[in-house]
């Protein structure tokens, strides 16, 4: 193992809970007010996930009053504060773009749980 990829595997931050594109997420960021920081919270269902080590990111995305929103967060960022799963989704692909083009009741993702003990149809 080369010098580089030391210094990446140290970057790497392990706290992060296992979610997967389909998930509702709150991700709590750390924002810097002056000499003060905060924390904002953004929920939303992950759309997408690219692995690739220290370079990692997720996309969370919402509807904040009629508006679609979409963040992209790197994983092992330090702005990060938490990563919370609200609930698991069930979906058959791993990029949920076409979430992009639906609205209401049609963008809504089934409980993974639920699809598994047959609840759901």
């Amino acid at each position: 193992m080369n010098e580089m990829q030391k210094l990446a595997r140290e970057g790497l931050r392990t706290d992060h809970p296992e979610f997967r594109p389909g998930d509702t997420v709150r991700v709590h960021v750390r924002i810097p007010e002056g000499d003060k920081e905060r924390i904002q919270v953004f929920e939303g269902v992950v759309i997408s996930r690219k692995r690739g080590g220290l370079a990692s990111s997720f996309t969370v995305r919402k509807v904040s009053y009629g508006v679609g929103v979409e963040r992209v967060f790197p994983t092992h960022a330090p702005v990060i504060a938490k990563v919370e799963v609200k609930s698991r989704g069930s979906v058959r692909r791993s990029r949920l773009y076409y979430l992009r083009e639906l609205r209401g009741k049609a963008a809504r993702i089934r409980d993974r749980f639920e699809t598994e003990r047959g609840e759901g149809s």
